[in-house]
């Protein structure tokens, strides 16, 4: 079977708090999650040349071909947020959590 070694940068991200704000308003957070996806997570990955590797409840794993990609990806998202955030209270604000990994993968033809 043949593999084929890849170099990727990962960005994993999540909501601080997530708990929190779910036991708070489960409904708005859930809505307000879902427009933040559409409208400012799923395009920056779009520009940035990611791909969705895992989406779980709050959190999500993209792939980057480059390291600047995911950084540049990671800020226009944390820019965003900071203004859909503005004049919102501490406890119903959405902050992420992000983390990068440099990884080689082997890819087979049955998968990762």
């Amino acid at each position: 079977m043949a593999e084929t070694r890849k170099l990727a940068a990962i960005l994993a991200a999540d909501v601080v708090g997530y708990s929190r704000l779910a036991s708070t308003d489960e409904d708005r957070t859930l809505a307000r999650l879902r427009a933040l996806r559409s409208d400012l997570i799923d395009p920056a990955i779009a520009v940035h040349n990611g791909r969705v590797v895992k989406r779980m409840g709050d959190g999500i794993l993209i792939e980057f071909r480059s390291v600047v990609e995911a950084v540049r990806c990671a800020i226009e998202v944390q820019n965003g947020m900071v203004e859909r955030n503005a004049g919102l209270p501490s406890e119903r604000r959405i902050v992420f959590r992000v983390a990068f990994i440099l990884v080689t993968w082997w890819w087979r033809a049955t998968g990762i």
